[in-house]
């Protein structure tokens, strides 16, 4: 028991704000990151893991038969669940993965606003290895495990100034990284080339018009993203230069 108490204390412990220029600097590199599209094509993968986490984690909260998660190396995926084809289960499951990266985000700012920089990076490490009992595929396997084994190495090997750093690089990035690929479906459902996508299948399922699932995806994740700049970066930003 007080080992667990120590644990617990340790993931707790507040850890001391980056200067406000890295925490400026870190914004500016995720969105560098997001906005360049080889940059993008690199790493958008892991805005893919948040995407299925998402659908997972709503099919099992809902008591859908979660039968297995797959990552491809184009940064696509799939969550296959079981159950019925229709109702609230299936709606929040269709629902729940364009605006996961976007809500991890929020919590991740939310978390990193208040020094809990290890508590973080330990509920990343949890996350990933309940996804990884459900992985169906070698490549998801291979994507969970070096994603998982990055930042198992950033929370016990690096200086607590390089895990805050990287801890607000990895939430920035969620957060600018959950609007871009809602914005590219808009554009493939514009082209006819989304016709299976998330916002579709939930005009199926419901009575709206998938441009409406469209426009609440990209809701949420502009108040998250406003929200988490607010809790990050408070206006006037301290460049810790005084």
């Amino acid at each position: 028991m007080e080992s667990l108490n120590e644990v617990w204390a340790h993931l707790t412990t507040a850890q001391q704000d980056p200067p406000g220029w890295a925490v400026l600097l870190s914004a500016l590199a995720a969105l560098v990151i997001v906005s360049s599209t080889t940059s993008w094509q690199l790493s958008r993968g892991l805005i893919t893991i948040a995407h299925e986490g998402g659908h997972a984690l709503a099919a099992v909260l809902t008591r859908r038969k979660l039968q297995g998660i797959r990552l491809h190396s184009d940064t696509s995926g799939v969550t296959l669940t079981r159950g019925r084809p229709t109702g609230p289960g299936m709606i929040l499951t269709a629902l729940s993965g364009y605006i996961a990266p976007s809500l991890l985000g929020l919590g991740g700012a939310w978390l990193v606003s208040q020094g809990y920089i290890t508590l973080l990076l330990w509920a990343m490490l949890v996350l990933l290895a309940g996804m990884l009992l459900m992985i169906r595929n070698l490549f998801g396997v291979v994507a969970l495990l070096s994603t998982g084994g990055a930042v198992f190495a950033l929370s016990w090997f690096a200086p607590d100034e390089v895990q805050s750093v990287c801890a607000h690089l990895v939430v920035w990035f969620l957060l600018f990284g959950g609007v871009r690929p809602i914005v590219e479906l808009q554009r493939k459902r514009r082209d006819g080339r989304a016709r299976d996508s998330d916002a579709d299948q939930l005009a199926r399922l419901t009575f709206l018009p998938g441009g409406f699932y469209v426009f609440f995806f990209l809701l949420v994740a502009g108040v998250s993203l406003a929200a988490g700049t607010a809790l990050m970066a408070p206006w006037p930003p301290d460049l810790g230069l005084g």
